[in-house]
């Protein structure tokens, strides 16, 4: 009976699927959903005890304007070109709604984040890929070539790590008629971001989570920059109340302490570095990454071995069941006592594999 209420573009839509959680008092090395391994800043912890009971029988601001107002200052940008959101993938959603509709097109480099072709399937558009050109390099004429509605791109790129020069998204924005989003959710890690471009281009849209750089996946918290105009289109599509008031507090406290958040990226930077290192040493093929991740290949090309292996040894990482990515894992960047029981399970499973038959993937 449930076919007949359900319309059949949803009943065909395949989901995104979230990097598995493990199951509460499950002792496990987690480094397969990119969370940063430090707790948040003290002055998070110090804001969410200090949380006043009133804020709780009342609605919160509707545009989240405590934040606004905090995240514009940090970025040199005014508060009207700024719209917060449940996480970033309440951003992606909200542009998907402003930006497309039924019949339309979103174009991406492939591969990317695969939230990206259900949001569009969601308002009845639909997600052309276009591959990465060598040195994963941006595929401009191949996006143009489409003349799509839009263009989405992971600056630097999940689950690649790969990161985009912002000179080639510009040369991007500036041959095209419609909207570039440059999702920034991992920039804080990266050598450079595209903030810079919001004003000079109009169909430029940066979108940013604290869900890695801050320490906050648990809280949900992002937010997008765009001209004034862009956001006031981008608020019609927003849900009434889309940011309660605790995370509104928790997120204007993160992004205030920069002092912290810069600490731990720099931890996360050199780890990234060391852990790429070691994995070269062992023969792996591994990516430049300017992310908190490094996606990386085994010498036998098998990444569902390892992805199990390390499974059973209670240590996380993610594994993608598809072209171009099965001969790989995305690795977390963790503590350094994280990072190096992630080693010692490697070399482990290195010494065991000659007693085992395995075939390297294709």
């Amino acid at each position: 009976m449930y076919a007949r209420m359900i319309p059949l573009a949803i009943r065909r839509l395949e989901g995104y699927t979230p990097g598995e959680q493990p199951a509460p008092g499950e002792r496990v090395v987690k480094l397969n959903t990119n969370e940063n391994p430090f707790p948040p800043s003290p002055r998070v912890i110090e804001a969410l005890r200090n949380i006043d009971p009133e804020l709780l029988r009342r609605y919160p601001n509707p545009t989240a304007d405590m934040f606004r107002a905090a995240a514009a200052k940090m970025l040199g940008v005014s508060m009207d070109m700024i719209i917060a959101g449940n996480g970033s993938d309440d951003i992606l959603s909200i542009a998907a709604r402003t930006f497309l509709t039924k019949g339309h097109m979103l174009a991406c480099p492939e591969p990317t984040y695969s939230l990206y072709p259900v949001l569009a399937a969601i308002v009845g558009a639909r997600c052309v890929g276009v591959p990465w050109e060598e040195g994963w390099q941006l595929p401009v004429a191949g996006l143009l070539r489409l003349r799509p509605r839009a263009i989405f791109l992971a600056n630097p790129n999940a689950p690649t790590g790969t990161f985009v020069p912002p000179e080639s998204i510009e040369k991007l924005a500036s041959a095209f008629r419609g909207v570039v989003l440059v999702d920034e959710a991992y920039v804080d890690f990266a050598d450079a971001d595209c903030v810079k471009l919001v004003s000079r281009y109009e169909n430029v849209v940066v979108c940013r989570t604290l869900s890695k750089s801050y320490s906050l996946a648990g809280l949900r918290f992002g937010y997008a920059v765009a001209q004034p105009a862009v956001i006031r289109e981008m608020m019609k599509i927003k849900d009434s109340y889309n940011c309660d008031a605790i995370s509104i507090v928790l997120a204007t406290a993160a992004i205030e302490d920069q002092e912290y958040a810069r600490r731990t990226w720099q931890h996360i930077r050199s780890e990234r570095a060391r852990l790429a290192g070691e994995l070269a040493a062992m023969g792996w093929q591994v990516l430049p990454s300017q992310a908190n991740f490094l996606l990386a290949g085994p010498p036998d090309g098998d990444g569902r071995r390892v992805y199990l292996g390390l499974k059973e040894r209670g240590i996380l990482v993610r594994y993608f069941d598809k072209p171009g990515l099965r001969n790989k894992v995305r690795i977390t960047i963790g503590t350094t006592e994280q990072n190096n029981a992630l080693l010692e399970g490697i070399r482990r499973l290195d010494a065991a594999l000659p007693a085992q038959a395995s075939t390297p993937a294709k």
